[in-house]
């Protein structure tokens, strides 16, 4: 019996070179149609943002249907975490392609966007020409208070799942200050954050690492599925190589960049569909650490330097994205399409906003698939390596800083209607400016709906969908009631 395995498995492996690319599970290989059901599944349900998406995912996939060990979807996850992007579609193209390749990939990553892609075009279509409606004013109005509840919530859970030990929440708590007070950019915070990780990781002695490996031993389930890597896997992770580089660069760069430079070439620098497409490939570079963490930027840059809409329609956007399947950052294709349905120049409004909205969502998702088409073969010979665990713990625990920045960001905005702007001078010839609002200025409707609706979850537990139901309702009968 035991000598047959290999060379079953070798067969195998060979057979897999030649026809289509087919992942295996512990009692044979895991036909494509099955694969592409689940990944329908999980793109119809990935409500809740991040935190949600890949409970789902990890539910389906690791607890269900046994096809990737628990450890190596946590390997895959820290990767992503540290990928600027969205991370959880990532992980699902990640996942894709550890199953069946290139293909997988692609499937995976396509689906997990669809859905959300269409539904939050259709509401963009809506905002854009009733915005004006008391109704659709008073629907939003409970939307963004309720979108606030949840980004706290967002935040106290994360933070209580990352930050178990002192140091942790040390680099959180600097991550914050950092990006509140001094305006340090968020790329360099994140490097700090690993680079921090990795030099307090060196100071654990030998024994409090084997007790660390112990702990996480005997909190693993006693599946045998779950100890054990799944060897059958190995089939599907391609060892890097220079040629493969070069292909995926080659590929995945013309795909991303062509229709930017085509758009340049034809249009002008200066035409709105050109600034999206440079802005958000822009993002798409440095915006580390999911939708929470850089929507505060994304934000000031869409309001405050373009011009393509206003913080409440933000956070309008941000709560149609909350409540439609998919990652939170598609929230950048309403801000697409609003940017390109005032400035429409000879197109029909809402036609050029249709356009921006596809620009903008091309270049937010396509350079996801070339992150992980060319580093994922890198990521899985690193398994198991103490010091690159450690770095990703430092640059987590900094996204919760930043995290908290982005609460601040938006419930000073949707809570107060008058803000200003306050310099403190700690060190000499080295002010701070940060925004603070007016006390007085409060708005006492939303932050009653945004209280009730963080207990409902909190204390309650409330499912989100519901939650932002019944605060849109309680929006939409205090702005006829109030007029």
């Amino acid at each position: 019996m035991s000598s047959s395995a290999p060379k079953n498995s070798n067969n195998t492996h060979s057979a897999a070179k030649k026809a289509a690319p087919t992942a295996f599970k512990a009692n044979g290989p895991i036909p494509f149609r099955e694969a592409l059901a689940v990944w329908i599944k999980i793109s119809l349900l990935s409500f809740g943002g991040p935190a949600g998406q890949i409970a789902l995912m990890h539910r389906l996939i690791v607890d269900e249907k046994k096809w990737i060990s628990n450890e190596r979807f946590l390997h895959a996850l820290n990767f992503c975490m540290v990928l600027p992007g969205p991370e959880a579609q990532q992980l699902t193209i990640y996942l894709g392609w550890l199953m069946h390749r290139v293909w997988g990939g692609i499937v995976a990553g396509v689906l997990f966007v669809l859905p959300g892609a269409v539904t939050v075009l259709l509401l963009s279509i809506l905002y854009a020409g009733f915005q004006d409606v008391m109704l659709v004013e008073a629907l939003f109005f409970g939307i963004k208070a309720a979108v606030l509840a949840i980004v706290i919530q967002a935040l106290i859970k994360i933070a209580q799942k990352t930050l178990h030990r002192p140091r942790l929440v040390a680099i959180a708590g600097i991550a914050f200050l950092a990006v509140f007070f001094a305006n340090i950019p968020f790329p360099l915070v994140i490097i700090l954050a690993g680079l921090a990780g990795w030099m307090l990781a060196r100071d654990e002695t030998a024994s409090q690492a084997a007790s660390q490996a112990a702990s996480q031993a005997a909190e693993k389930p006693e599946n045998a599925l779950e100890n054990a890597p799944n060897q059958s896997l190995e089939h599907a992770a391609p060892p890097p190589s220079a040629a493969r580089n070069v292909k995926v660069l080659a590929i995945c760069l013309t795909l991303w960049l062509a229709p930017l430079l085509g758009m340049w070439m034809a249009l002008g620098p200066s035409h709105v569909f050109v600034q999206e497409a440079v802005f958000f490939s822009q993002m798409a570079m440095v915006t580390f650490g999911g939708a929470y963490a850089v929507l505060a930027y994304m934000a000031q840059q869409a309001v405050g330097v373009y011009g393509w809409l206003n913080a409440g329609e933000m956070l309008d956007g941000l709560g149609m994205a909350e409540t439609t399947p998919g990652p939170l950052i598609m929230v950048v294709q309403f801000v697409g399409f609003m940017g390109a349905y005032r400035n429409p120049g000879m197109l029909d409004p809402f036609l050029a906003g249709t356009l921006g909205a596809a620009v903008t969502t091309w270049v937010t998702f396509a350079p996801c698939f070339l992150w992980i088409f060319l580093g994922a073969p890198y990521i899985e010979r690193l398994r198991g390596n103490r010091h690159l665990s450690a770095a990703l713990k430092g640059i987590t625990a900094a996204v919760v800083g930043v995290m908290l920045n982005l609460a601040l960001w938006f419930g000073m905005r949707v809570m107060f209607q008058e803000m200003n702007s306050v310099d403190l001078l700690i060190v000499e010839g080295l002010p701070l400016t940060f925004t603070w609002p007016e006390v007085s200025s409060i708005d006492l409707a939303t932050a009653a709906i945004a209280m009730s609706a963080f207990l409902a979850m909190a204390r309650f537990k409330v499912g989100m969908i519901k939650t932002l139901a019944i605060s849109a309702a309680v929006g939409v009968v205090y702005g006829v009631v109030a007029g």
